[in-house]
């Protein structure tokens, strides 16, 4: 091929990419947008204890040190997750039928494939609407998905869950199913997930599906690895929140002067990610108007990870409505995924 119809080439494959590509912006994470904007912030760093939203571990360097977290050998989740998906991803695209898939905090989708492959062998036509706060990573990975499947269409939004739920558009495959899969459900506290799962009921109609993925109870070692690996990425991952402060709502945190700490909360069933302050210190937020002071060795709360019982989420899927269909879990019983059908 000569180099000006590989050039050509090039720009004929360009252009068919974005015409198969929408990005809908419902959140600029780098912007500070308005009043309400932080408001979360400044009610977790002024409660006692302290606390802060783990959505704001998510800007594009956050999303790329989860994907790092995703590799490390202690963290099992996504090898497990991702070996259950191999197995089981044909029976769920055949229970399904013709649907198109939205993803909550797609990341670099790298599980979706295996969804996406086992609908492309079936025979189906392909429509994915990811979901993630980080519209860089969005459309990174929505461009390398698209470049791999030449009949995928991709409708992207940049934005909550909440949000992004609440301005579904209306779908154009004769069903939907939306994937909640890598465990972040044990992020939400109990409170929380109920108030999650009646926005995933309201978000479907009656007769669609959700694909929950939830990490279960094990030994405390193996879970207190996973969140405090050899390599220090967790670490960094739980520090960069700061960072992500300090750029959004132009603050001063020192990142030196704190220190990952990550245990599991027995009584809880949770695992708890805490970051501590080293010494006594105040933190400006100028852009929300805040000073925080800390005592030494004074902990914020920035994430559980609650780890669940099989039995038990399965009842509180079915009193919203969404029953679950099958359940399929790993040799070790560590993780489960659960395909549920909203029905009347």
């Amino acid at each position: 091929m000569s180099i000006s119809k590989a050039i050509a080439s090039q720009v004929t494959s360009q252009n068919t990419i974005e015409k198969r590509l929408e990005i809908q912006r419902l959140l600029e994470p780098t912007l500070v947008v308005s009043s309400s904007a932080g408001s979360d912030v400044v009610k977790g760093l002024t409660q006692t204890p302290k606390s802060l939203p783990p959505r704001y571990f998510y800007d594009d360097r956050g999303s790329e040190l989860f994907e790092q977290i995703c590799e490390l050998p202690e963290y099992y989740v996504t090898r497990t997750e991702t070996a259950i998906l191999q197995k089981c991803a044909k029976e769920i695209a055949k229970i399904t039928g013709d649907c198109e898939l939205v993803e909550l905090g797609s990341g670099s989708s790298t599980k979706t494939r295996i969804i996406l492959d086992a609908y492309k062998q079936l025979g189906y036509p392909l429509r994915y609407l990811p979901i993630d706060v980080s519209a860089g990573m969005l459309e990174t990975s929505a461009k390398q998905l698209l470049t791999d499947y030449p009949s995928l269409q991709v409708h992207a939004i940049a934005g909550t869950y909440e949000m992004a739920l609440a301005q579904l558009l209306p779908k154009q495959l004769p069903s939907r199913m939306i994937c909640f899969i890598g465990s972040t459900l044990g992020n939400l506290n109990p409170q929380e997930c109920d108030v999650f799962l009646s926005e995933i009921k309201d978000a479907l109609q009656v007769g669609e599906y959700f694909l929950l993925g939830v990490d279960l109870q094990k030994p405390k070692h193996i879970l207190e690895a996973a969140y405090d690996d050899s390599q220090g990425v967790t670490a960094a991952f739980n520090l960069n929140m700061l960072d992500h402060l300090n750029r959004r709502f132009e603050g001063n945190f020192d990142t030196t002067q704190f220190e990952h700490l990550a245990f599991y909360n027995e009584t809880e069933n949770q695992i708890e990610m805490h970051l501590k302050s080293m010494q006594k210190q105040t933190v400006e937020l100028r852009a929300l108007n805040l000073n925080v002071h800390f005592q030494q060795n004074e902990t914020i709360l920035t994430e559980i990870s609650r780890k669940f019982d099989i039995n038990i989420i399965k009842q509180q899927l079915a009193a919203k409505g969404l029953i679950p269909l099958d359940v399929w879990k790993d040799a070790n019983q560590w993780f489960g995924l659960l395909l549920c059908q909203l029905q009347a």
